[in-house]
């Protein structure tokens, strides 16, 4: 993509951000083809709004390339978090183990070793609340919701622990409740088993641009699966071990 596709495609992303509305498909001219495009597409996005990045959230799948979507930081909450379902109209959650770094890990030429960043690091529980911009996610090309920034809507984080290394963050029992109620118990869920990779890639995806800093989140896919709430529902994530994270939709 040239830079005025970017441009393009950004500036329908903005407006819908901007506006609280959904679009429809990118133009075949600006959308997408590869994790770079949606990538520039995102970074033009946050130039042009001009608001700071709160947390990203990532993936790094075997045989494949690791991706990032940025969240920005008015939409990042502590637990217990009440978020009106104007701002994330789908209300959809997803129950994570995030990361909050307590250091800087700015741009170097060389890699950051896994030790580097673990010990750049406190863990916790989280739920990303899920909403895209777009009238059809189901029909937008896994390009373009990248573009979109994997459909993040919000994030909301629990206490952070500095003890964590000593658990298998990819192997905690987890439960997720919805008003109360138990919905899902297991063990495990992540879907590389190993969430603390998944900040490894986020930090060599940034290392070569801003770097992460200090304060910023990153959360590292889902463990409870996707679904869909009511507005009025209040959704609760507990990692044994790890901590819990609470959020209600308000009408």
């Amino acid at each position: 993509m040239g830079p005025n596709d970017i441009a393009a495609a950004a500036a329908m992303l903005v407006a819908a951000r901007r506006e609280g509305r959904r679009i429809g498909p990118l133009p075949t001219a600006c959308r997408p083809a590869s994790v770079a495009d949606a990538h520039a597409i995102q970074d033009a996005v946050t130039a042009a709004l001009g608001t700071p990045i709160g947390a990203f959230k990532a993936n790094a799948p075997a045989g494949a390339e690791p991706t990032r979507g940025v969240i920005y930081a008015p939409t990042v909450y502590a637990s217990p978090a009440r978020i009106a379902v104007a701002v994330v109209p789908q209300c959809g959650v997803e129950g994570e183990v995030a990361f909050r770094f307590h250091r800087d890990l700015p741009p170097r030429p060389t890699p950051y070793t896994r030790e580097e960043v673990a010990a750049a690091v406190e863990a916790c529980a989280a739920i990303e609340p899920v909403t895209s911009r777009f009238e059809n996610p189901d029909v937008a090309t896994p390009m373009e919701k990248l573009a979109d920034c994997i459909a993040n809507g919000a994030f909301v984080h629990g206490a952070t622990v500095t003890d964590w290394q000593r658990r298998d963050l990819g192997k905690l029992k987890v439960t997720l409740t919805v008003n109360g109620v138990a919905v899902l118990e297991q063990t495990g869920g992540h879907p590389t088993g190993d969430p603390l990779g998944i900040a490894v890639a986020l930090v060599e995806m940034m290392r070569a641009t801003t770097g992460v800093k200090s304060g910023q989140f990153v959360t590292c896919g889902s463990c409870t699966g996707l679904r869909y709430l009511k507005p009025g529902d209040t959704c609760g994530v507990r990692f044994e071990g790890l901590g819990s994270a609470e959020l209600t939709f308000t009408p």
